[in-house]
């Protein structure tokens, strides 16, 4: 008897995004079911009644994504889905809310990538000013910078104590030496900025977080990356398509939305096929989206 693949996809909001369901289909699943509204609590009773109805072979060809909004409860929820296996009864689980993790792993990615090719260097030892840092991407791509050798700060538009919490969690968590900083005004963003080698835009969408004025201030800066693809750019003068562009003349260089995106949608792809072809149980999450993105980015 042939199994068909079938991916049941869980998220804590009202609605599936519909973005993941195409990417999934896409990607070779069969049969692709949204869950909406799901708790931490409910993923153990769901994943067991996915895994226990197949078989140990009908099992290989049936998989969980989880959605969702938050970077920690995704996280959580994968912790829970895990839990929640019995082997041989064992079924691959990937975690991506709000696309978060392949969109922070392909930025990461472009702008390891820009090192490498325009300054003959990496991620190690760089300080990294990330602006929307409590965003999911923002968050995201903190920690995946910080696991390879940077040092991610987390810039507060509103004050120090929300990017604090942010990145005591984290450390907690994953141990990636993220630090925080206040932003609440344009002086303190600038002298945020003059301090790094690299930022990170990941605020919301059609807003602008950085001046071009702001960018001639940092002397050091090498590589600015914006995610927000609705304009304003996020980043003046780093245009949609940049991909290691210079700005305005400066020895920064710009990696722009579309330039980020068509890596995360390789990625996301990607990782969705991984778990098809495999004849194991995979947990995937941002470490191995950045693991697979740096294989992408061009």
């Amino acid at each position: 008897m042939a199994h068909r693949h079938i991916l049941h996809m869980l998220t804590p909001l009202k609605y599936m995004s519909p973005f993941d369901v195409n990417m999934a289909v896409d990607a070779g699943f069969d049969v692709v079911i949204p869950y909406t509204n799901v708790t931490e609590s409910d993923v153990n009773g769901l994943v067991q009644d996915a895994i226990f109805s197949r078989g140990p072979e009908g099992v290989k060809q049936t998989g969980i994504f989880i959605g969702g909004k938050r970077a920690i409860e995704a996280l959580n929820m994968m912790d829970k889905a895990k839990e929640a296996m019995v082997p041989p009864f064992e079924i691959s689980v990937f975690a991506d809310p709000a696309g978060s993790f392949t969109t922070a792993a392909a930025m990461v990615a472009c702008a390891n990538k820009a090192l490498e090719d325009k300054f003959d260097t990496g991620l190690k030892d760089k300080r990294i000013a990330i602006y929307g840092g409590t965003g999911v991407v923002g968050f995201a791509s903190a920690v995946i910078a910080g696991l390879h050798g940077a040092t991610p700060v987390l810039v507060g538009y509103d004050g120090p104590e929300r990017v604090r919490r942010l990145a005591e969690e984290s450390n907690e968590r994953f141990d990636a030496n993220l630090q925080y900083a206040d932003g609440s005004t344009e002086s303190q963003k600038t002298d945020i900025l003059k301090e790094c080698d690299m930022t990170f835009s990941a605020g919301p969408a059609g807003r602008q977080l950085l001046t071009t004025n702001q960018l001639k201030e940092a002397d050091k800066l090498l590589v600015a990356a914006d995610v927000n693809a609705v304009p304003p750019a996020g980043i003046e003068g780093v245009g949609i398509k940049d991909n290691g562009e210079p700005i305005d003349g400066l020895k920064t260089v710009g990696i722009g939305a579309l330039a980020i995106g068509d890596v995360k949608y390789k990625t996301e792809a990607g990782l969705f096929k991984k778990m098809l072809e495999s004849d194991k149980p995979l947990y995937l999450d941002f470490r191995d989206a950045y693991d697979l993105a740096k294989t992408i980015a061009p």
